[in-house]
C-alpha cells in the first residue's frame, strides 16, 4: 500500500511538472509527510525527509519534462545558463537553513508558501508586458532567491520561476519549459544539501541516504518520469486557465491540511 501511494504521488507530480513547469514538490511533500507520520518515522525528521526526498524526485521529473519541452523548442537555454549559478548557491544555503529548523517551522513555511502560490495562480497576476530579463547580477540574485525558497519548501522552483520569467516578458509556454529546465540544478543542489546534512543523523529510518528516503524516491520517480511527457503534451492544448484555477484550489486544500496537522 505504501508503494502504491508513492506511485500515485509520482504520477500526479509528473503531470504537474509537464503542465506547469513545476517539480511536483507541492504535492509530494504533504503526501510524504502524512505517509512518514503513519510509518512512525521520528517526528523531528519527518519534514526534513519529505523535503529531501521531494527534491531528489524532482531531478528525474525535471529531466523528463525538460526533454519533452525541448523537443517543442520551449526551453530558453541562455536564461538557464545565466540563472543556474545563483540557483545552486541559493539552494545549498536554503538546504542548510532547512536542516536546522524544527519540523513545525518547516510545515508553517510550507503552508504559507502554498497559500501564496495558490493566490498568485488563482488571480492570474500578470506583469507589465514591457519588462525584460535583468542583467547578469539581477538574474543571479533572482536565482538565489528562487533556489533558497525552493529548498526550504522542497519544490523545483516552478511556482517562482514561471511568474519571474513571465514578469520578464517571456511567453508562457517558453516560461514553463524553461522553468522545467531550471528545476534540475535546484533539485541536484538541494538533494546534495539534504543528503549531506542528514548523513550524521543516527535516528533516521532504514534505507535513508541522509534526508532522502530511497523507497519513496524509487516509487515516485518510476511513475513521474512516465507521466511528465504526457503533462507537457497536455500543456499545449488544454485550457490553461481552467487547469491553473483547479490547481490553485488544490493548493489551498493542501495548505489547510498542513496547518490543521500543526494545530
Amino acid at each position: 500500500m505504501e508503494f502504491f501511494i508513492y506511485l500515485f504521488a509520482g504520477m500526479f507530480a509528473g503531470l504537474l511538472s509537464g503542465l506547469f513547469g513545476v517539480g511536483g514538490g507541492l504535492i509530494i511533500v504533504p503526501i510524504l509527510s502524512v505517509v512518514f507520520t503513519g510509518l512512525a518515522f521520528p517526528g523531528q525528521h519527518i519534514m526534513h525527509l519529505a523535503l529531501g526526498t521531494s527534491l531528489a524526485t524532482i531531478i528525474f521529473t525535471s529531466i523528463a519534462s525538460t526533454r519533452a519541452h525541448h523537443k517543442r523548442a520551449n526551453v530558453d537555454w541562455h536564461v538557464v545558463r545565466r540563472i543556474t549559478p545563483g540557483i545552486v548557491l541559493g539552494t545549498l544555503l536554503g538546504s542548510v537553513v532547512a536542516s536546522g529548523l524544527q519540523t513545525a517551522w518547516l510545515e508553517v513555511i510550507f503552508a504559507a508558501f502554498v497559500f501564496f502560490a495558490a493566490t498568485q495562480i488563482l488571480f492570474n497576476f500578470s506583469p507589465d508586458p514591457g519588462r525584460e530579463m535583468p542583467g547578469a547580477l539581477g538574474t543571479g540574485m533572482a536565482g538565489m532567491g528562487i533556489g533558497a525558497v525552493s529548498s526550504l519548501v522542497g519544490i523545483g522552483g516552478g511556482t517562482l520561476s514561471v511568474p519571474f520569467l513571465v514578469y520578464c516578458n517571456t511567453a508562457i509556454k517558453k516560461a514553463i519549459g524553461t522553468s522545467a529546465a531550471i528545476g534540475l540544478p535546484i533539485a541536484l543542489s538541494g538533494t546534495i544539501g539534504f543528503m549531506a546534512n542528514g548523513l550524521r543523523v543516527e535516528t533516521l529510518p532504514e534505507f535513508s541516504l541522509g534526508y532522502v528516503y530511497l523507497p519513496a524516491l524509487f516509487g515516485i520517480v518510476l511513475a513521474s518520469s512516465l507521466a511528465a511527457p504526457y503533462g507537457a503534451r497536455l500543456a499545449h492544448w488544454l485550457p490553461a486557465m481552467v487547469l491553473k484555477r483547479a490547481f490553485a484550489i488544490l493548493l489551498y486544500l493542501i495548505g489547510l491540511k498542513m496547518l490543521f496537522g500543526i494545530l
